[in-house]
């Protein structure tokens, strides 16, 4: 062969393989594209009918629970790609399971009444496809249960050196009491390419029947954070805001709790982390002005140290890194609050912390 030959050859040969890797590219990005749909608003929930009581009353207190448990990866080691850190799974599937297992006993401590989990794995590569739903709904099997799917993603093959891969997770509400009928409220999201790195965001809202005729209508949030906007955060805020006022209309008792992705009481990252302004970009402070003034926003902690309920999670955790308040409860007026505290669990299973709310129907 000669020279002029074999330099064609080699030509040919890395046409074709560029060539084959544009068509796996392209054929990649197709896949992304194609499989991509939202999930319709206003879906019905199927409850689970295993609470022990079928109604609530105005002559008790009763106390709820909010953890996001981070879908059983976020031991204090763990790093995530999407906050600047490493990881994209966690360490394996028996960090998972006790991940889980362990949020799960945590709830358990405080005898709670109502929990409201986010971020429950059912079927997702980053966590072994560990049936988080399931370890929980079997660990609370007395409590009546209804989960909104809010994650249901392509396999993404980002980060390249361990892809993300496909997920499938929701949010979880659970009830000592029944829960008579849940819907699952989809929320506005960005349109942009960040849509299919982020959350099917939404809401679901579960209905406890009260003594007196009314109902204890629950909502379980998790808000966006990646690929957030001004305009995203406030026409998120906005329908909460509303939809809850429409239950306030009616007579009915509102208690909202979980991730907002908010700075939550305005000013914590100043608090927790020596009064310097420490901007994380998506913890924008909560837009308490959105809602009306039978809205409360339960800030009222009790104890002398403010807790967080969030670190970031570029770096491992230790004590003294940047921490701040996202998760917490809204109520509406006829709600009184006995008891308010943020739970330190040092981030040992979740990078989040619980929360713990006391309160009576009026």
């Amino acid at each position: 062969m000669t020279a002029k030959k074999s330099i064609k050859a080699v030509l040919k040969a890395l046409i074709g393989i560029i060539l084959a890797a544009v068509l796996v590219i392209v054929g990649y990005l197709g896949y992304v594209l194609l499989s991509y749909s939202r999930i319709e608003d206003n879906q019905q929930i199927t409850p689970s009918a295993t609470g022990s009581g079928s109604a609530v009353s105005t002559e008790k207190t009763y106390t709820a629970y909010i953890h996001n448990l981070g879908f059983g990866a976020y031991t204090q080691d763990f790093t995530f790609f999407m906050d600047g850190g490493t990881e994209s799974w966690a360490e394996s599937e028996e960090s998972v399971i006790e991940g889980i297992n362990k949020g799960a006993q945590t709830a358990e401590k405080y005898n709670p009444d109502f929990i409201l989990f986010q971020e429950v794995d059912f079927d997702s590569t980053r966590s072994y496809h560990v049936n988080q739903r399931q370890m929980l709904e079997e660990h609370f099997s007395s409590f009546s249960s209804a989960f909104a799917v809010n994650y249901d993603s392509a396999f993404l093959m980002y980060p390249f050196n361990q892809p993300h891969g496909a997920s499938r997770a929701g949010i979880l509400t659970l009830s000592r009491y029944n829960i008579s009928s849940a819907l699952r409220r989809s929320l506005p999201i960005s349109e942009s390419v960040s849509k299919f790195l982020d959350l099917d965001r939404c809401y679901s809202v579960s209905r406890v029947p009260v003594e007196n005729g009314k109902e204890l209508v629950i909502y379980n949030v998790h808000l966006s954070a990646y690929g957030g906007s001004d305009e995203i955060r406030t026409a998120q805020m906005t329908m909460l805001a509303e939809d809850i006022s429409n239950e306030h209309k009616k007579g009915n008792y509102c208690l909202c709790g979980g991730d907002f992705n908010h700075d939550f009481t305005g000013d914590s990252t100043q608090k927790l982390n020596g009064g310097q302004t420490v901007d994380f970009g998506w913890a924008q402070p909560f837009p308490i002005d959105l809602f009306p003034s039978y809205i409360i926003r339960c800030d009222s902690y009790q104890g002398d140290t403010l807790v967080p309920t969030c670190r970031n999670c570029d770096i491992p955790y230790k004590k003294g890194n940047p921490t701040f308040i996202v998760d917490g409860f809204l109520v509406t007026d006829n709600i009184e609050i006995i008891h308010l505290e943020n739970i330190q669990t040092d981030f040992e299973f979740s990078d989040h912390n619980p929360v713990l709310i006391e309160f009576s129907l009026k």
